[in-house]
C-alpha cells in the first residue's frame, strides 16, 4: 500500500515536471521567435535548452501526465517552407519534444533517443492550429517506446504519426570526453 502511493505521489511529480519542461520551452520558443539581441547572444553562445525551443512557440500545454502528453500548436512562420508548409525538421523536434515530456511524466528523467521514426501523411500550413498527443506504449529495461500523433484541429486530419524508444542508459564516457 505504502509502495502504490509513494509511486502514485512519484507519478504526479514526474507529470508536473513534463509539463513544465514543455511549458519552458515554449516560453523559451516564444522569445527566440519575437528575437532581439538578447536572445541571439544566447544562440551564439549555444546555452542549453534552445533547440528544443525553437520548435514550440506558444505551446498550449493541456496535459501532462501518466506517460502521456496532449497540446496544440499554432504553426509560426519561421517554421515553414518557402510554400508555407509546417517543416519536417521541425514537426520532427516538436514530435521529439512532446515524446520527451510524456516520458518524463512517466518515468522522471528525460532519456536519449536511440530509434526514431516519422510518417508524414498530410502538410499543415502557416497559422494552422494543430494537436499533438503522444503516450508511452511499452517499457522493456531502460528501453520505453513512445508513439505520437499530429493531426489538423480543425478537421482530425493525421499530419504525421512518429514512434520512438528512447533509454535511461547515459552511456560510456569516452576517454578525453568533458561530458
Amino acid at each position: 500500500m505504502r509502495e502504490e502511493l509513494n509511486r502514485e505521489q512519484s507519478l504526479s511529480e514526474w507529470a508536473k515536471e513534463g509539463r513544465w519542461w514543455l511549458e519552458a520551452s515554449s516560453a523559451l520558443g516564444s522569445k527566440i521567435a519575437t528575437g532581439g539581441e538578447e536572445v541571439l547572444r544566447a544562440l551564439w553562445k549555444g546555452e542549453g535548452g534552445m533547440f528544443n525551443a525553437l520548435g514550440l512557440p506558444d505551446l498550449l500545454v493541456s496535459l501532462v501526465e501518466n506517460g502521456c502528453a496532449r497540446c496544440t500548436l499554432r504553426i509560426p512562420l519561421h517554421l515553414t517552407d518557402e510554400n508555407g508548409n509546417w517543416h519536417t525538421g521541425s514537426i520532427a523536434a516538436a514530435i521529439d519534444d512532446v515524446c520527451a515530456a510524456a516520458i518524463v511524466s512517466a518515468d522522471g528523467i528525460i532519456n536519449v533517443s536511440v530509434d526514431f521514426n516519422i510518417s508524414y501523411f498530410s502538410h499543415a500550413k502557416f497559422n494552422e492550429v494543430v494537436e499533438m498527443e503522444s503516450r508511452v506504449v511499452e517499457k522493456k529495461g531502460m528501453l520505453t517506446a513512445v508513439v505520437a500523433e499530429v493531426r489538423r484541429k480543425s478537421t482530425g486530419e493525421l499530419v504525421a504519426i512518429g514512434r520512438q524508444w528512447m533509454s535511461a542508459s547515459k552511456g560510456k564516457k569516452v576517454a578525453n570526453s568533458r561530458l
